[in-house]
């Protein structure tokens, strides 16, 4: 992986208490290339953990910073590339489920929504997946190594804590290569270098066996590491989080959904995180305050998600820069994005969640997220500079994954009760749900996930779970009425040229 996973030496400088400052990640270069000024290596972070036992702490921090950070799929002027929801978008519009409605600047329309990205190696977008979720690898390694390496357990709490939420962190990343690299999994195939120590610059493919069993060991150690770990903030990983980033991979895995219940379970009998209440299902725009869905701690049903604050710098090039009319954004100004047409039908009237969307067919708003996504009280935003969060799990996945494991055993009373549990607070009455069985319970879960989760990032995750064919609604731009299945070639990235080149494993392996 020549010149991807060096650290900046301003890591070392990291203020101890996090303020997700990203100017230590500062990592530009010229030519829309990601070069930092100096390296940071385990070694580096070894011998600083070994005289403040604060600083494994603050280099996951980092890890966390990086995950907002814009540039860090590798470009300069791209302004769909920052960070982890930047690839969220990607997956929702891969799967259709997020239509671009109206494309006026052109971000998305061509790589994206009409697949020329994963049909062609040579495209930007296919090496920005891959730098992103690499460089977080390269990352979580350098943490790893500075407490001993993969097979340590260090015996402070606290180094603890942080090599659990940097394995976690690791197989989260490892997590969306396959998913984003992989047809489906297939053991034996060859997919992707798996690099767990710093130094490595290239490896061959592993096959999706060796990468997936790396996942589970990470997640596995995870869990028991992050047992007693009070976080202080939502953006870092703790116990369940590990749990549902372990759950997701064995479900993409699939075959194992006893364990896949089990683990969602445990989130939800543990946890104090709550699902939304009827009323905070859609929001009030017009009165410019806090919901539900733009501000981390104004509910507690975020399990995962990040502060943002001014000091981030975060502005037109994020994700409220894109989605949210609400915003300075471009779907203000002219690359709307909406809910398919043909799921948006599917919502009953009577749902809370139809709300969320304006329907109005001779506005050119039709069918965006006015009601759920809102950052301000004014259409265009009241400034240029992001304060609106990051979501990037709530608890009510727990329940749609649980409900769709248990249907998969089948304990179907079990899956029946999740899901009501979820439907009895968006319509006034779930009661249909005990009419369901076989395959006919497995589509009425994973139409839920689609409506409950639009937007944020987990269709395209459960489109391949389900290996679901999607038909593209009426508001697309592109392939309207044509059915694309999950293991669409178009569904997935190809291995960048830049990296075949550079790595000669991958260069024979391409032959």
């Amino acid at each position: 992986m020549k010149n991807l996973f060096k650290q900046t030496l301003a890591i070392a400088v990291i203020a101890l208490s996090f303020s997700c400052s990203e100017e230590f990640l500062d990592n530009t270069g010229v030519a829309g290339e990601s070069q930092p000024t100096a390296s940071f290596t385990s070694a580096d972070a070894e011998q600083a953990a070994e005289t403040n036992t604060n600083i494994p702490a603050a280099f996951v921090n980092g890890i966390y910073a990086q995950m907002i950070q814009t540039g860090s799929g590798g470009t300069n002027l791209n302004h769909d590339d920052f960070g982890q929801k930047g690839y969220d978008i990607y997956g929702d519009m891969l799967c259709g489920d997020m239509a671009l409605s109206v494309s006026t600047y052109g971000w998305y329309r061509a790589d994206i929504t009409e697949f020329q990205a994963p049909q062609d190696f040579t495209r930007g977008r296919n090496r920005m997946v891959w730098r992103y979720y690499y460089r977080i690898v390269r990352s979580a390694n350098n943490v790893i190594a500075s407490l001993g390496g993969n097979d340590a357990v260090p015996e402070l709490d606290e180094n603890k804590y942080a090599m659990g939420q940097a394995k976690a962190l690791r197989a989260h990343s490892y997590f969306y290569l396959t998913q984003y690299f992989q047809k489906e999994y297939v053991p034996n195939e060859a997919i992707l270098p798996l690099y767990i120590e710093p130094e490595i610059e290239n490896l061959p493919k592993s096959t999706a066996e060796q990468v997936y069993n790396q996942m589970e060991a990470d997640l596995m150690d995870a869990v028991t590491l992050l047992d007693g770990f009070n976080r202080t903030a939502k953006n870092q990983v703790d116990q369940n989080v590990a749990r549902m980033i372990y759950a997701y991979v064995l479900g993409a895995k699939g075959g194992r959904w006893q364990d896949v219940a089990d683990l969602t379970n445990d989130v939800i009998t543990t946890t104090s995180h709550t699902m939304l209440q009827p009323a905070q299902v859609t929001v009030v725009p017009a009165d410019g305050t806090s919901n539900a869905f733009n501000d981390v701690n104004f509910t507690d049903n975020w399990m995962w998600g990040i502060d943002i604050t001014e000091n981030n710098g975060l502005g037109l090039v994020s994700w409220w820069g894109q989605v949210d009319s609400f915003s300075y954004s471009y779907a203000w100004a002219g690359d709307y994005k909406a809910i398919d047409a043909s799921l948006f039908a599917a919502i009953p009237a009577n749902d809370a969640r139809k709300g969320q969307f304006l329907n109005n067919p001779a506005n050119g708003r039709h069918l965006q997220p006015l009601f759920k996504f809102a950052a301000s009280g004014t259409i265009g935003g009241a400034s240029q500079t992001v304060t609106a969060d990051y979501v990037y799990m709530r608890i009510e996945e727990a329940y749609l994954l649980n409900a769709e494991a248990n249907a998969r055993i089948p304990n179907e009373a079990a899956a029946r009760t999740s899901l009501k549990s979820l439907l009895d607070l968006r319509v006034p009455s779930s009661a249909y749900v005990d009419t369901l069985t076989g395959q006919a319970l497995l589509d009425e879960i994973y139409l839920q996930t689609r409506i409950e989760l639009w937007g944020e990032g987990k269709s395209y995750l459960a489109m391949k779970r389900n290996q679901a064919t999607v038909t593209r609604g009426s508001n697309h731009l592109s392939f309207v009425g044509q059915p694309i299945p999950y293991n669409d070639e178009r569904m997935q990235f190809e291995i960048p040229q830049d990296e075949i080149q550079n790595n000669p494993f991958l260069s024979n392996q391409n032959q």
